[in-house]
């Protein structure tokens, strides 16, 4: 039975946005080969600066490819390593720094590629999946374990899956997997008209 922490929104999103989250814990099922190209479509029709789609997805699935998951899963802090090994996907995210158009640098290509991600874990949520994104792994390992080539930078590790309720999970982790959800209001982040006035329209 998957593990579902509907976000306590102010007002009301869409419900695929509010299902998204981030777990640690995953059930052992893996995720259809139909059900992995979804959410690789999903990103695929995120925007991007010049339509250039800096993105790229390095896809290691625990069983289908187990020694490439067991490279990447290599690279992630021992923090992450722990829960992140029982996730039947793990995935890194990679920006193309350059526009292929004319080779300059494109300051947006991380922007661009979080925005794919995004489109990634919202259409993961609509599946009953869930994507965890992590900051937390080595980008040089990465590139090493994986050949990835001068002009782009790994962005973020991804695990994908079936949530499984958390007392699959060890006490401390279980924890922070059933604590409360919280966000900082929009007050505290929208600017209306200047920089100095923090509020909502």
């Amino acid at each position: 039975m998957s593990h579902h922490r509907p976000a306590p929104a102010a007002v009301p999103i869409a419900e695929t946005l509010a299902a998204r989250w981030s777990p640690r814990g995953y059930d052992d099922r893996p995720v259809p080969d139909a059900a992995l190209r979804t959410v690789l479509e999903a990103a695929r029709w995120a925007a991007s600066c010049y339509n250039d789609q800096p993105w790229h997805y390095l896809v290691t699935r625990r069983h289908a490819e187990p020694e490439a998951f067991a490279r990447l899963l290599a690279c992630l802090v021992p923090g992450n390593q722990g829960w992140a090994a029982q996730a039947p996907v793990l995935m890194l995210s990679v920006a193309r720094t350059n526009f292929a158009h004319n080779g300059s640098h494109n300051r947006h290509a991380w922007h661009d590629v979080g925005q794919a991600s995004a489109n990634l874990a919202a259409q993961a949520a609509a599946l009953g999946l869930q994507a965890h994104q992590m900051a937390g792994f080595d980008p040089a390992a990465a590139r090493a374990a994986f050949a990835i080539p001068d002009g782009y930078e790994p962005v973020a590790a991804i695990t994908l899956g079936y949530p499984a309720p958390p007392e699959t999970l060890p006490e401390a982790l279980k924890a922070r997997e059933t604590a409360p959800r919280a966000r900082r209001g929009a007050e505290e982040f929208v600017h209306l008209g200047a920089w100095d006035r923090l509020a909502l329209p």
